[in-house]
């Protein structure tokens, strides 16, 4: 009986890693493509047959890695830092192509057509969330405080714009506060935008008021690429800017190592909730 092989592309974080593990343990044989600059090798050790480091754009080279191991199915895992398209982009001839061929460079449009160059080697992406379905809850309220009725409203407002901003393939996240937006994601991710409306908040804000950040899927979220993660680090940058309230969407986002999260988020006073 043929061994089942699953290929990933790994970016920065753990996410790539506990894939890679879940799959090693239903005996399914990995082979790992990481990003350089963002994912590292020893992290993956004992949990991949294969490894290879790839600069960004070297599609070719990623293709040839997967076919020379007889993979033909990939996901793709983990953060790649957005600013890399500015420092760490290094095509080969096939990625020289697409790049030349791409009409607009918006993580939605870019990340579909990397999918389609691939399935025309017959190399077909599946879901990110491959193995990791446990660390996404339905809507619930999992710490033990629950919002009061103005965070449920800020929550509600923050869901609305988090949205539209997402449609616009800006960022995932928003903090808002009184039918306000603090601060919106950009490139540099979710925990650094949390960091910043926290200045501006603290630099600002005349009196206290109730602080949401919501982190939402794109509308239609292909759950092939770029979908919404919280961890640890994420309730870190809360209680650093002094934040109490953090929603997401419900059955879309990746929240790792859950049962930690909430620990944490209860650690910190922090209600975290699933809408």
């Amino acid at each position: 009986m043929k061994t089942e092989k699953l290929g990933i592309i790994a970016g920065e974080g753990k996410m790539p890693i506990y894939i890679a593990r879940q799959a090693t343990q239903k005996g399914v044989e990995v082979f790992v493509a990481g990003a350089k600059g963002n994912a590292r090798e020893e992290d993956f050790r004992g949990l991949c047959t294969a490894y290879q480091a790839l600069r960004l754009g070297q599609l070719g080279g990623a293709m040839k890695f997967f076919k020379e191991h007889g993979v033909h199915r990939v996901l793709m895992a983990g953060r790649v830092q957005h600013t890399s398209i500015f420092t760490n982009l290094m095509p080969d001839l096939r990625g020289a192509k697409f790049l030349a061929s791409l009409k607009s460079m918006q993580t939605k449009h870019v990340l579909s057509r990397v999918i389609e160059e691939f399935k025309k080697e017959e190399i077909e992406f599946v879901s990110s969330a491959l193995y990791l379905e446990h660390f996404m809850p339905a809507k619930s309220v999992l710490t033990r405080r629950q919002p009061t009725a103005e965070e449920a409203h800020t929550a509600a407002y923050g869901f609305q714009i988090a949205k539209a901003v997402a449609g616009l393939d800006i960022g995932l996240t928003c903090v808002v506060s009184q039918n306000a937006v603090i601060a919106v994601e950009g490139m540099e991710g979710t925990d650094a935008c949390i960091r910043r409306a926290g200045e501006l908040y603290k630099n600002s804000a005349e009196k206290k008021s109730c602080v949401a950040v919501v982190k939402v899927a794109r509308p239609n979220q292909d759950d092939r690429f770029d979908l919404p993660v919280i961890g640890k680090g994420t309730l870190q940058a809360l209680a650093d800017a002094g934040f109490k309230l953090l929603a997401f969407e419900a059955e879309k986002t990746l929240v790792l190592d859950l049962e930690e999260v909430t620990a944490l988020a209860d650690r910190y006073g922090i209600c975290l909730m699933a809408i």
